[in-house]
């Protein structure tokens, strides 16, 4: 199907549904970070004025040059923003029209500033201090500096301390979507995982959908990996479960799963995107390289270019708005293809704007791409 045809029917699609999304409440969860966004400076011609450091190997160079004496590096911070994938895509999905409640880190025992605007848009519980990251962007990609102490006081008994057990049966119930993301930084997230399955999903009278994103599991063991996956896949039973994958992450997961690394095209990232579904038996995974995604569910595959630029504005946060966009369209009942251009769509919004798109800012961008 050609591009421009995909992206008509996208923008139909949400024109038709997208009052549905009121109805359509999203729980998600469990971090949260405090983003400084930095770009590093190459040169500088006066107090105003400097050159930016456009790639990351220039910054690797200047590191490795370094090497046994000492650098000094000048960082110029372009905004504080709210951060962690879970309130950047929960921010995303309440622009879109869902009612949000997000349970995570935003501060105690007050909300953080940063997330004060979030705060006043969604219902948020939060759990403790949030985590801090120093992301520095190129043109090229991101380096994330985090300090995560605070994300410890992010386990079972802290949630529930909070939302008792009968709490949670009835937010997970009255939600078309549950998301719980950042899994790798949240260490106490696997026995989450294993109480929910446990105390919660069997309670469930209703399959609703699930979204999952380990979010970069590099540091963690193949051991921890695999159970995480294991127990990702035993919430298919009580929901419509989505894996959501960069093509780093779904190379990863392939490699513990035993399948060979991907090559980066339509058709083998799809085709991964299904061997992964089949062999964990959940609804869909969806795997999104910078510059398309794919994905897989019942009813086959779909791989979509998305909408690339070239210097975007800010990038630390383009995945999260990619699930977002993605599980609109599966809330809603879009065909995948339909679905996958949410997702970019979303995603490339965002990228040039800074901003999380309404429905109505997604129709326009869309008609015209």
């Amino acid at each position: 199907m050609k591009q421009d045809s995909l992206n008509a029917r996208a923008a139909d699609f949400l024109a038709a549904h997208a009052s549905e999304l009121p109805a359509s409440p999203s729980l998600v969860g469990l971090d949260g970070f405090v983003d400084t966004i930095l770009h590093v400076v190459a040169t500088r011609e006066s107090a105003e004025q400097y050159t930016r450091m456009a790639g990351m190997a220039d910054f690797g160079h200047r590191i490795a040059a370094a090497a046994g004496l000492s650098a000094n590096f000048e960082m110029v911070t372009q905004m504080v923003k709210l951060g962690g994938n879970g309130p950047i895509m929960a921010n995303a999905l309440g622009a879109y029209g869902s009612p949000v409640t997000y349970v995570g880190n935003l501060g105690a025992p007050n909300i953080h500033a940063v997330f004060a605007d979030f705060a006043a848009r969604a219902r948020v519980i939060s759990l403790a201090e949030p985590g801090y990251t120093d992301a520095i962007e190129f043109d090229d990609g991101k380096l994330m500096f985090g300090k995560h102490g605070s994300l410890r006081e992010v386990n079972w008994e802290n949630l529930t301390a909070h939302l008792p057990v009968e709490k949670l049966v009835g937010m997970f119930e009255s939600s078309a979507l549950v998301a719980l993301v950042n899994w790798t930084m949240l260490t106490g997230m696997t026995r989450i995982f294993e109480q929910l399955l446990a105390h919660v999903m069997p309670r469930l009278q209703k399959r609703n959908w699930m979204f999952f994103d380990l979010a970069d599991p590099a540091k963690r063991t193949r051991e921890d990996i695999a159970t995480a996956i294991d127990l990702i896949a035993r919430f298919q039973p009580h929901a419509k479960v989505i894996l959501g994958l960069n093509l780093q992450e779904g190379r990863q997961i392939g490699e513990v799963l035993g399948f060979p690394s991907c090559e980066e095209n339509h058709e083998a990232v799809a085709a991964h995107a299904a061997k992964i579904r089949e062999k964990l038996g959940v609804e869909t995974v969806v795997i999104h390289p910078v510059a398309f995604a794919a994905a897989a569910d019942a009813g086959g595959t779909g791989a979509v270019q998305g909408p690339f630029v070239e210097k975007p504005m800010i990038t630390t946060g383009a995945g999260d708005h990619f699930n977002a966009g993605f599980c609109i369209g599966r809330i809603l009942g879009a065909p995948l293809d339909v679905s996958l251009q949410i997702g970019v769509a979303t995603s490339g919004f965002y990228v040039r704007t800074a901003k999380s798109p309404t429905a109505d800012d997604m129709d326009g961008f869309l008609r015209g791409l």
